[in-house]
């Protein structure tokens, strides 16, 4: 095979894994749509937005919500998209001074594709604290799940069940250093999240967003206390094929 015939090859083939990641994707915003349609959210937040616009899949959920008015972006990326009214180039991980909870405070924060970038689980926490913080009604989480045999950022089976010390062991003798840092991806399974969601006396859902029946992505949807309108532990699962 050419060196061109490679570089076609390469190309239709993320083209086509990012059409497979869109199509999940807006599944995910209808979900959203679905469930937060009792409630009249005026602005939303978009947490881990990312500069890249070339890929059809970028921020598509954050775009694809259907009655929010006004958009903002907090992002360690130097987000320079019109869509976005307010930006916060600022790790979600920090302490936000008053200032800024009460600039970037909105009826809807949603987080996708981020908590298993930000670092160990103290980290996480500290994301999640924020989000809550920064949500007045309804708070997403999205993240790749832990338990699904692939992980897809490195593409390898099974190993990413392994204990963490010793999967991180195995990405550096492969050469997959970068992943084999707990800052560049600590995957999270529906476990983690409730556990991280006992923390707090508020409602949520975890929804299950399935490839081939087998559960990839996590969805946790928390809401406000005074928002509650339905019961904890219920699980809803969505098939994209």
């Amino acid at each position: 095979m050419s060196i061109n015939s490679k570089k076609i090859f390469v190309t239709n083939h993320y083209k086509f894994l990012d059409k497979i990641v869109y199509k999940k994707r807006i599944e995910i915003a209808d979900l959203i749509n679905k469930e937060t349609k009792n409630f009249e959210l005026n602005d939303a937040l978009d947490i881990g937005t990312t500069e890249d616009n070339k890929n059809e899949s970028s921020n598509t959920i954050i775009k694809s919500l259907k009655r929010a008015k006004v958009f903002k972006s907090i992002s360690n990326q130097d987000i320079k998209s019109s869509f976005f009214e307010k930006k916060l180039n600022k790790s979600i991980t920090k302490d936000f001074t008053k200032i800024e909870l009460e600039e970037f405070s909105s009826d809807i924060v949603l987080s996708n594709a981020t908590i298993e970038h930000v670092g160990n689980q103290q980290k996480q926490r500290k994301m999640l604290d924020n989000i809550i913080k920064l949500s007045k009604k309804v708070f997403v989480i999205s993240t790749p799940n832990r338990s699904y045999p692939i992980d897809f950022h490195t593409k390898i089976p099974f190993i990413h069940w392994l204990p963490k010390n010793l999967h991180r062991k195995i990405l550096k003798i492969i050469g997959l250093s970068f992943y084999a840092k707990v800052e560049n991806l600590n995957l999270l399974n529906k476990k983690d999240l409730i556990l991280f969601m006992k923390e707090y006396n508020l409602d949520y859902k975890i929804y299950d967003i399935k490839l081939f029946n087998l559960s990839t992505n996590l969805i946790l949807i928390g809401i406000k206390k005074k928002f509650r309108f339905w019961n904890l532990n219920f699980y809803y699962q969505l098939k994209i094929f």
